[in-house]
């Protein structure tokens, strides 16, 4: 018998250390978020289609168009740190020339202009993005946009793709003329939604936009588009899926 009660309190504080735990790890779990924000270009919309046009105005090089988003995303925080705030389809048009220029290929500002405008406001959405937007509409969130291209480009993106009826509010750094990941734009996207950091979940398919928002305190998802890596250097996301349709799956 005093065997017998020996493993008895044995178990019974073997099961009150795993509540316990349990209890732990739920205390510190992230809440679920009040509302989603999602990026726009490549995150939903697929920018694949570009590769023909920019890449045929780069003599036929597609393997550019990489190096032209880059040179974009990288001129539009000079323009935020300097103060110097300039519209996003302005900076990729002369992130375009810059490009041409480094490779010894001459073109013109209208070149430019036609090789991106056109293309860019008409980028369809993956695959799995109306699907998952359909599911996460049904489960109770609200869903919003967060881009660093201007509100008229990001209304007619949206229309193009078919995704507008998805969203309750699309907003753009346009109005604050602070580009991502300046922290500046996720603080002013918080307030204009009412919530708290930690109620906020940003869905990005870019390291560099994930590491904003973590440092901004908001919870993160990254979407592992292919081509896409997470910053090894900042804090991990939350979440990391493949597509929509596995953050539906983990945000049920």
């Amino acid at each position: 018998m005093m065997y017998s009660a020996k493993i008895i309190r044995v178990l019974t504080l073997t099961v009150l250390f795993y509540v316990l735990l349990a209890g732990s790890f739920m205390a510190h779990a992230d809440p679920r978020p009040k509302v989603i924000i999602f990026d726009v270009n490549e995150t939903l919309l697929d920018l694949g289609t570009m590769r023909n046009s920019v890449g045929q105005v780069l003599n036929g090089q597609p393997e550019l168009t990489t190096l032209w988003f880059s040179t974009m995303l990288h001129h539009s925080l000079v323009t935020t740190v300097t103060g110097d705030y300039q519209d996003f389809g302005k900076i990729g048009v002369a992130a375009l020339m810059m490009v041409a220029q480094n490779n010894h290929i001459t073109i013109t500002e209208e070149q430019a202009i036609t090789a991106i405008k056109t293309p860019l406001l008409s980028l369809p959405p993956h695959p799995d993005v109306k699907e998952g937007l359909i599911a996460l509409n049904a489960l109770g969130f609200q869903i919003v946009s967060l881009t660093n291209s201007s509100n008229q480009a990001v209304e007619t993106q949206f229309m193009n793709a078919g995704l507008t009826t998805y969203f309750d509010k699309r907003m753009s750094i346009e109005d604050i003329g602070v580009y991502k990941p300046d922290l500046r734009s996720y603080r002013w996207a918080l307030l204009q939604l009412n919530v708290e950091p930690e109620e906020a979940l940003m869905v990005a398919a870019h390291g560099w936009d994930i590491a904003g928002a973590e440092a901004a305190g908001l919870q993160t998802a990254f979407v592992a588009r292919p081509g896409k890596a997470l910053y090894p250097l900042a804090t991990q996301p939350d979440y990391i899926v493949n597509n929509l349709t596995e953050l539906v799956e983990l945000l049920k």
